[in-house]
């Protein structure tokens, strides 16, 4: 068991620390609005800090899970920063979903400090975190990830080394370009069995035993169907990391034209104030 500290408790977050508690591990955790980090404290045990700074004194492993590029700064630089208040030789572990430019970025402010960086982007949504059952994909020296690849375990099922630092996030990348088709091939046939005047239902549950099954269509297209939209990862996160996949692409030159494509789809669920909706909500603007 490990001294850890947690920066960030939204719904990935707070679950997240909270199985790290459940494991045993003496957690101390940081939110940006102080409520929120005593109701955990109250919840989990483990004690709170008014600064990220402080949050990780003493700690070996250091976790983050907050909302983009500028958060993670916010919380990692500075003089109340995490870099700030670590000992030599802690890792920080990032789950934010954010650019690879930014892991690199942070990973040599750490490097100059005599600290190890992973970044660790995760897969599995709101329950996924709540459940302890997520995906994580990182980047990092093997020996830094070796001193983490435990205590991940706490709310993982699966975890992987990708690459050197950045290589989490473009994994991380690569997820979201093939969620993004899938939903929207999911809502397009969604829409097609409703204006064909087809079972619904039925007909997801059969050919979800074939080829065309996947997680989304287990998962959402039930509820797709039936308009319910009120499920973890909102449309407002999926804009934020396709608007990441799509500023790599333009770097590394690869041709994303249905990602660029399905952005735009979101936009319009935006204008339509389903900022909050799951993403599953791409069907709904089929049906205006």
């Amino acid at each position: 068991m490990a001294k850890v500290a947690f920066l960030g408790l939204g719904v990935m977050g707070g679950p997240m620390a909270g199985h790290l508690a459940k494991k045993g591990h003496d957690v101390t955790v940081y939110n940006r609005t102080t409520p929120k980090a005593e109701a955990w404290v109250k919840a989990h045990g483990g004690a709170f800090a008014a600064t990220p700074r402080e949050a990780v004194a003493g700690a070996e492993i250091v976790f983050a899970c907050v909302g983009n590029d500028d958060d993670l700064r916010s919380v990692v630089l500075g003089e109340d920063g995490a870099l700030a208040g670590m000992a030599s030789g802690a890792v920080f572990v990032d789950h934010t979903t954010a650019s690879a430019e930014v892991a690199r970025e942070l990973a040599a402010a750490a490097e100059a400090k005599g600290l190890g960086f992973i970044d660790a982007p995760v897969s599995g949504g709101q329950a996924g975190a709540e459940n302890g059952v997520l995906t994580v994909m990182c980047g990092g020296a093997p020996e830094t990830y070796a001193k983490v690849e435990a205590a991940i375990g706490a709310f993982a099922r699966a975890c992987r080394l990708m690459g050197p630092v950045g290589s989490g996030q473009l994994t991380k990348m690569v997820n979201q370009i093939c969620i993004a088709g899938l939903v929207q091939g999911l809502s397009e046939g969604v829409h097609f069995a409703k204006r064909a005047g087809l079972d619904v239902e039925a007909v997801l549950d059969v050919i979800s035993k074939g080829a065309a099954g996947s997680w989304q269509m287990e998962n959402r297209g039930k509820t797709m169907n039936a308009g319910q939209f009120e499920f973890g990862f909102a449309v407002d996160w999926m804009r934020k990391d396709l608007g990441i996949l799509l500023d790599e692409a333009r770097r590394n030159g690869a041709k994303l034209p249905v990602s660029a494509l399905v952005d735009q789809f979101y936009a319009e669920v935006q204008a339509m104030g389903g900022n909050r909706w799951d993403t599953s909500s791409l069907v709904a603007r089929l049906e205006r």
